[in-house]
């Protein structure tokens, strides 16, 4: 089997970065950043978040794993000490795949540029550079609301814990293949009325972000943070690729949440 390893970079992280590849490369495994089938993360949330990105084109092969090294991790289902363990299970066990639905988002560009598509494991967030954003809300092609307020974060189930739960909106299990959209600070009074509740939308319904007016967005997909101008559209709606996950014991989802936000 091919693998590779993401460290967070901290010196912790690379001290197992290091001892994790020489154990599993002991057992004739081969390490590969190129074309892994399992990668390992060591560090973080943020850690898997970068290993993601960095291999969206094999998701129909590569599989994720994390190794926590500093708070609990929503994705790590590992912590240090337990680092041989799990070189065992990789070597020795058929690991289970998890798969857990993406978010794809559609930027339109009015100057005629290629549309950008992109997918993003936890969420995307939508604000305005100059101010309120005002933005139009169709949902499967009908005109649901214009937004006014700071933003709008568009997040999948297994973000759903993420900055969507800041926003209040609900966290929801990532066997439900939905996506959820939460406000930021809506602007409500007897002029401008938003719905002010987050909606979670099925797999085939699709959510269309039209600009009221000519304006640049800072649009945020997970980590990474980019302004787009003269932007048209704004399309999102569940993926048809998903993340896969390795799972070498069980780890259920709502122990997930009680071991993150629950437990002491």
């Amino acid at each position: 089997m091919k693998f590779a390893i993401m460290s967070k970079g901290d010196q912790e992280s690379n001290s197992h970065t290091k001892r994790m590849k020489d154990y599993l490369e002991s057992f004739n495994f081969k390490y590969d950043e190129v074309e892994p089938e399992i990668v390992i993360s060591i560090g973080g949330d943020g850690t898997l978040l970068h290993a993601f990105h960095q291999y969206t084109h094999l998701l129909d092969k590569v599989s994720f794993v994390g190794v926590h090294t500093g708070h609990l991790g929503f994705y790590a289902d590992w912590v240090p000490s337990e680092v041989e363990k799990l070189v065992i299970a990789i070597a020795k066990t058929p690991f289970q795949v998890v798969e857990y639905p993406l978010l794809e988002v559609n930027i339109r560009y009015n100057d005629g540029r290629k549309e950008l598509r992109t997918l993003a494991l936890n969420e995307c967030t939508i604000k305005g550079l100059e101010g309120t954003l005002v933005i139009d809300v169709e949902i499967k092609g009908q005109h649901f609301e214009t937004f006014r307020g700071d933003g709008l974060c568009i997040s999948t189930p297994s973000g759903s814990t993420a900055y969507n739960k800041a926003l209040g909106g609900a966290i929801i299990h990532p066997s439900i293949e939905a996506i959820q959209i939460a406000e930021m600070a809506s602007i409500n009074n007897r002029v401008f009325r938003t719905i002010g509740s987050p909606l979670v939308l099925p797999k085939h319904h699709t959510c269309l972000l039209k600009p009221v007016r000519k304006s640049n967005f800072q649009i945020t997909l997970d980590h990474k943070t980019i302004i787009h101008q003269d932007v048209k559209s704004i399309q999102c709606r569940v993926a048809h690729e998903k993340v896969r996950f390795a799972r070498f014991r069980p780890f259920p989802f709502w122990k997930r949440v009680v071991d993150s936000f629950v437990k002491e």
